[in-house]
C-alpha cells in the first residue's frame, strides 16, 4: 500500500488537523510502503533554521513513521517551497522534485503539487518564478529571521486577499496545460493537490484515456489517495 497525501496546511492553530495527520502516521501510515505528500505541507516555512517546538514534534513524527520501515517523501507547495535538505534529514524524508514521475501500482504516476498547471494566474505564475529563482532561494534563505517572518505573514495575506478577488476557473488548473504536461513525461496517471477540488478526472492523451487524480485540502476534514491491490482509491476521512 502506498498513501499520497497533500495540503494539509499544518499550523498550531489549527490543533484537530494536528491530531489527524499524527493518527494517520501512527496508524494507517504504518502499514504503507510509502507516504507521498505533495506539498503544502505546513501553511508557512520560513526556513529550517527557524523550526519552532510545533514544527519540531511534526518533525519527530515523521522521524518515527520513517524509522518505521516506511518511505517518506516530499514535495515543495506554494506555502513551504523553503523547506530544505536539514528538516528532510531529520525527519528522515526525502525531498522529492515537483514534477516527478514514480511508479505506483505497477506504472508511471506523474506527481506534481499542482500550482504549475494554473497557467491562467498570471500574475501568480510571474511571482512563482521570480521567488523559485536560485538567487531570490538564496538572499530569503539568508535574511534575519526578523525579516523572514515579515515577508512571510505579508505574502500570506496578500494570497488569501488576491484569491478572493479571482475567477475560480483562473485559479484553477488550465485545462489544455494538463494533457500537455502528461505527454511531455509519457503518463497516463497524473496526480495532484494545490486546488482544493478532490476529484477524478478523465481524459485523454495523445489520444489515450487518462486520468488526472486531485488531492483534497485538509479542512474540515482529511483526504487520502491509497494505491494497493485494489487500484487507486481517493477518499475522504473525518477527524476524530
Amino acid at each position: 500500500m502506498i498513501l499520497l497525501i497533500s495540503d494539509l496546511h499544518l499550523q498550531e492553530e489549527r490543533p484537530e488537523i494536528t491530531r489527524a495527520f499524527v493518527d494517520l502516521l501512527e496508524g494507517r501510515a504504518r502499514h504503507a510502503r510509502a507516504l507521498y505528500i505533495l506539498g503544502d505541507f505546513f501553511e508557512a516555512w520560513i526556513g529550517d533554521d527557524a523550526m519552532t517546538p510545533y514544527q519540531q514534534s511534526i518533525c519527530q513524527a515523521l522521524r518515527n513513521l520513517s524509522d518505521s520501515g516506511t518511505a517518506i517523501y516530499l514535495m515543495h507547495g506554494n506555502r513551504d517551497f523553503l523547506l530544505g535538505e536539514d528538516f528532510c534529514a531529520a525527519a528522515g524524508c526525502t525531498l522529492l522534485a515537483d514534477p516527478s514521475v514514480v511508479d505506483l501500482g505497477g506504472e508511471p504516476v506523474l506527481l506534481m503539487h499542482g500550482d504549475t498547471l494554473c497557467t491562467r494566474d498570471v500574475g501568480y505564475m510571474k511571482l512563482r518564478r521570480y521567488l523559485r529563482s536560485p538567487l531570490t532561494l538564496w538572499v530569503l534563505r539568508h535574511l534575519p529571521l526578523s525579516m523572514r517572518l515579515k515577508l512571510a505573514r505579508k505574502l500570506r495575506s496578500e494570497s488569501k486577499t488576491q484569491t478572493r478577488m479571482k475567477n475560480t476557473e483562473i485559479v484553477d488548473v488550465t485545462p489544455d496545460e494538463v494533457p500537455r504536461v502528461m505527454a511531455a513525461h509519457g503518463v497516463r496517471t497524473l496526480v495532484h493537490g494545490h486546488t482544493h477540488r478532490p476529484a477524478i478526472h478523465k481524459l485523454l492523451v495523445d489520444g489515450s484515456p487518462a486520468r488526472r487524480i486531485v488531492l483534497g485540502d485538509w479542512d474540515r476534514r482529511g483526504w487520502a489517495l491509497q494505491v494497493d491491490d485494489q487500484g487507486f482509491q481517493l477518499a475522504p476521512f473525518d477527524f476524530t
